[in-house]
């Protein structure tokens, strides 16, 4: 991991990206300090409930907001891929040199995801299911189609589709030939002999199939900014083809929309969904040049990678409830109820890490693997 310093770097960035990126971060690390559970307990029994319902992924056949992060992450990080060809293009940087620099990438994506949750209570554990693990294989896969037509590459994606298909409906694997049940799937076959272990939430390592299409419609997405003249048309175009698609499968009980195993029908939903999202976010932020009170996500954005290993393995294993106790004991001199504690102490959390991350801003310091 190294640090990028140039003066010019922010604006030589697609600030819609950033927000989008940023967004999602700060969704991520809002949700790393609990406080999503803590809103969904206090409202329990009335209208928000539902509402903060959807901070949750859904336990199997359905689809909630928070299925759709993994989705955007992957599809965003297609969509910098493209930019970041583009600039080493224009700059004349040979094929093999890009290639070693995404295969190095890819490498240390390959490596924290690993780390993520390789130190467990009980000892050491090896676990492919982080979002970054399986970005270091949908990274690789967008890389080597990237100079591929976009026809080529769409008929690429299909493929993966239907691959996917083709794995959980026809592998019939004793014990696992029931393509779209929990524990009983291929994925979960697939799991076993690679980690010698099921998911009890039932997430599966091959998900990097049908999820490579997010990362390259992604990196499609960041081409058709940055030549086509119709963008937003042909973005919405395309988001309407892969809802229709995605919630078809599912309304006519083809291929039900499963996000935990990554079905067709989930990746071409949650697809539509990325796609309306990018094509918003272009449209106010870099056409109609509504920057103002972006800078909040931004500054995020422009550090997820960091931020998100923050949170997660400095946040999760002392830094979080470090300041809980802190913030909690400060609480209870005040007799502060129990339920608006919790609350504080998240939001405290999550103030100390967007510090962090402005404090990085402003010394043009940002992290890239």
């Amino acid at each position: 991991m190294t640090a990028n310093t140039p003066s010019n770097f922010i604006q030589q960035r697609l600030l819609s990206l950033d927000f989008m990126r940023g967004f999602i971060m700060v969704l991520l690390a809002l949700e790393s300090t609990g406080l999503y559970e803590h809103l969904f307990d206090v409202t329990d029994g009335t209208v928000m409930h539902g509402f903060f319902q959807q901070f949750f992924h859904h336990p199997w056949n359905g689809l909630r907001f928070w299925d759709l992060i993994q989705p955007g992450f992957m599809f965003m990080a297609g969509t910098a891929m493209a930019l970041s060809l583009h600039k080493q293009e224009q700059k004349g940087v040979p094929w093999s040199a890009s290639f070693k620099k995404t295969l190095k990438r890819c490498g240390w994506l390959f490596f924290w995801g690993v780390l993520d949750y390789a130190v467990r209570p009980h000892g050491l554990s090896f676990e492919l299911w982080d979002v970054l693990t399986q970005l270091s294989f949908t990274t690789l896969v967008a890389f080597l189609i990237f100079r591929w037509s976009p026809t080529k590459q769409i008929f690429f994606c299909i493929g993966l589709l239907l691959l996917t298909e083709i794995l959980y409906r026809f592998t019939n694997v004793a014990g696992f030939d029931q393509p779209f049940t929990d524990q009983h799937n291929f994925g979960n076959y697939v799991d076993l002999l690679l980690m010698n272990k099921i998911n009890h939430d039932g997430w599966v390592a091959i998900n990097c199939i049908p999820t490579a299409v997010h990362t390259i419609a992604g990196a499609l997405a960041g081409k058709l900014l940055l030549g086509h003249s119709h963008k937003i048309r042909t973005l919405l175009l395309w988001a309407g083809i892969c809802l229709l698609l995605g919630f078809g499968l599912d309304w006519l009980n083809i291929t039900p929309i499963i996000k935990r195993i990554a079905t067709s029908s989930f990746t071409l939903a949650s697809l539509g969904w990325c796609l309306i999202g990018l094509a918003l976010c272009y449209w106010w932020i870099d056409i109609l040049t509504h920057k103002k009170y972006l800078k909040f996500f931004t500054i995020v954005g422009m550090n997820s990678i960091f931020i998100y290993l923050f949170f997660e393995i400095v946040g999760s294993r002392w830094f979080n409830h470090y300041v809980a106790q802190v913030s909690n004991g400060l609480m209870s001199m005040i007799s502060t109820p129990e339920a608006l504690s919790l609350i504080i102490s998240s939001l405290c959390i999550f103030t100390l890490e967007w510090s962090l991350c402005y404090y990085l801003y402003r010394k043009r310091i940002f992290f890239r693997v």
